[in-house]
């Protein structure tokens, strides 16, 4: 259990918290959700002791420990695989140092004996004797293979280096567990992987994250920031969005009902205020209108962007035809004759472990790069806008937005683009600000603002929720459910991909795999698949032992 009490955190003369009083308790996993720049991360750090608030404190109970999803990749460097995963129990890794420390003296010392025997004692409290197996299994349900367990940190890319490092918040079974975007940079099978293992945890998980599927899957309660208050839901995120969405329209109704009454007791003191037998009942329908007060609807300091993509022009029959694709990259073959033809009502999405694949594909598909062998062909009617996954080139310029955007926009006038603009969260004086400078969000919007503007009927978009807030990601996602053009893309977002698709590829080392079907059918028969592989495995063993 842990609680703040009273917590205010100012930031200058802005209260980014204000008298936060919250107790979160065992056997539960918190999502803690707000608007970007609402504390969500900054609200982490007071709760794990990094950051002082400004008033209040954090408790728990004495004894119990807790853990955090570190950041810095680079930070664990000189230290092998596994050690760093068993660090997650920083006494049970100093007990070992100082265990081992102790048996490598040359002049073993009879104190050297007791001290020995006292590490031994508090080892064995702590589980040690199984800590190097169940630091194993936390690598290898997030993927790590058992070759690289005994690595050095600095060997490992960067995507590995972020299992490991979760790897070792999850280790140890902590009575508090804190996790900051714990799904960024993971493959499909490692989320699917980390929900069982959130949804059997007996102890505290508070856990910030945009992927709404992962919420919704692993969260007992919603803790919900704005106006630098949180307040506490029972449920999942979706059962919080549908009842706050409810809560706003009852009292939305039922300010429209007073208003009617406001207008209808108004109207007749009009009327009858100067009429001398009347005048008694505009006299009580007067004290009436006073009495009558409108529920002060506080807006949500959420702000959702404004996106719809609308073709330019119908698309035809012939959309695309990719025939034997190939590439190699480096060495490694990305594509291996990859083949298939996209028709006018198809959103595909590419899915599975191998994202490097499906970037050399999209990029060879928008022309950024020349396959080594095979062709591929638009059909005539289309226009194709691309989304890439790096857009670092995009923004290497010293262009304001609007400057940066002018080209793309069907109207040369700097009102009509600043106006788009202020559609897409760049208000007032955003729009001169230099897109060399401009955050991860802020890039993907201006992108999709790009988009829109070109008014293509193909679209090729390649992780674009990535460095998207909740807000902007549900935006997006209920403008291509209503795009009448032809999608493809990636993303790592479950419910994006579901609400969004109706054909499914994973490209593996084997060929393209394509299903006219949604993700949750494509994921129900690729499981009921490794089953039957499983279970032939199995009676192939059982028939080599007889």
């Amino acid at each position: 259990m842990i609680s703040a009490n009273n917590v205010t955190l100012r930031l200058g003369k802005r209260a980014l918290f204000e008298d936060v009083n919250i107790k979160f308790t065992e056997g539960n996993c918190y999502g803690l959700i707000g608007a970007n720049g609402a504390g969500k991360s900054t609200f982490l750090k007071i709760l794990s002791g990094k950051l002082e608030p400004s008033k209040g404190d954090i408790t728990m109970n004495q004894g119990e420990r807790l853990s955090v999803l570190e950041q810095d990749h680079y930070k664990y460097d000189d230290f092998q695989v596994l050690d760093t995963v068993i660090m997650g129990n920083a006494r049970l890794y100093e007990i070992m140092k100082e265990k081992d420390a102790i048996y490598m003296k040359e002049d073993f010392t009879e104190e050297d004996g007791i001290r020995a025997s006292e590490l031994e004692g508090e080892f064995a409290e702590l589980n040690g004797w199984e800590a190097e197996s169940d630091a194993a299994i936390l690598l290898n349900g997030l993927g790590i293979e058992p070759d690289l367990h005994y690595s050095m940190m600095r060997d490992l890319d960067g995507g590995q280096k972020v299992k490991v490092l979760l790897a070792k918040a999850l280790f140890g079974n902590p009575d508090v567990l804190l996790l900051d975007e714990p799904t960024n940079h993971l493959d499909l099978d490692a989320i699917a992987w980390l929900e069982e293992f959130l949804i059997n945890f007996e102890n505290t998980v508070i856990v910030v994250s945009h992927d709404r599927y992962f919420l919704n899957k692993v969260c007992t309660h919603i803790a919900d920031i704005d106006y630098g208050k949180i307040q506490l839901y029972a449920g999942n995120y979706d059962f919080w969005y549908e009842s706050s969405q409810l809560m706003i329209k009852q009292m939305k109704e039922a300010n429209k009902k007073k208003e009617e009454k406001i207008k209808e007791l108004q109207e007749f003191i009009q009327r009858f205020s100067a009429n001398a037998s009347k005048s008694k009942q505009a006299t009580s329908r007067k004290r009436a209108l006073e009495k009558i007060e409108l529920d002060d609807i506080r807006p949500s300091s959420r702000k959702y962007p404004y996106i719809d993509f609308k073709p330019n022009r119908d698309i035809g029959n012939e959309v695309l035809m990719v025939d034997g694709i190939s590439k190699t990259i480096d060495g490694v073959k990305m594509l291996d004759n990859i083949s298939f033809t996209l028709g006018h009502d198809d959103k595909v999405a590419f899915v599975g472990p191998n994202v490097n694949a499906t970037t050399t594909l999209f990029k060879i598909l928008a022309g950024e790069m020349e396959p080594d062998e095979g062709t591929y062909k638009w059909g005539v009617t289309t226009s194709q806008a691309y989304f890439p996954k790096d857009n670092t080139k995009e923004f290497a310029s010293d262009d304001t937005i609007v400057d940066w955007m002018m080209p793309w926009s069907p109207e040369k006038d700097v009102t009509y683009v600043r106006g788009f603009l202020g559609r897409m969260l760049f208000s007032g004086d955003d729009g001169l600000k230099r897109v060399n400078v401009l955050s991860g969000g802020e890039r993907v919007r201006c992108m999709l603002s790009r988009m829109m503007m070109s008014g293509a009927n193909t679209m090729i978009l390649d992780e674009p929720t990535n460095h998207l807030d909740m807000e902007s990601i549900t935006a997006l996602n209920n403008g291509l459910i209503k795009y009448p053009g032809v999608l493809l893309f990636t993303s790592q977002d479950h419910q994006f991909v579901q609400t969004t698709a109706n054909r499914i590829m994973e490209i593996t080392p084997g060929g393209l795999i394509d299903k006219q079907c949604t993700y949750d059918e494509y994921l129900e028969n690729d499981e009921l698949a490794r089953k039957r592989q499983i279970m032939n495995m199995d009676e192939q063993i059982e028939d080599e032992e007889e």
